[in-house]
């Protein structure tokens, strides 16, 4: 697996950081204030779980006067998204393997 796979797992492997990410892909751009009040859980805790989404390059972050906002970069997911059509391939040939047995058995 590749290192930016890597980033991108552990990223949304987090139930508070994949929500942010969810959220920003939904609703657009929101400052860390915004994404506290959604989160529940503490300014710093969020300013961390951005911070690892930066990190794996799924938001991007804004300066704007003293408020730093953050957009999603769903486009990053690219990684992830090709990794995952392999496996793809795999079931379908398995399910395809098991429709044929089936097939084959019914009375």
């Amino acid at each position: 697996m590749h290192a930016a796979q890597d980033h991108i797992f552990r990223s949304l492997a987090d139930p508070t950081r994949r929500a942010i990410f969810e959220h920003l892909c939904r609703d657009g751009e929101h400052n860390v204030r915004e994404l506290t009040a959604l989160a529940g859980v503490s300014q710093p805790a969020v300013s961390k779980h951005l911070g690892l989404l930066k990190l794996a390059g799924l938001v991007h972050d804004r300066r704007a006067g003293r408020e730093t906002h953050y957009s999603p970069r769903p486009q990053c997911l690219a990684p992830l998204i090709d990794w995952m059509s392999l496996y793809e391939a795999f079931w379908r040939e398995r399910l395809d393997g098991l429709e044929a047995l089936l097939n084959r058995i019914e009375p």
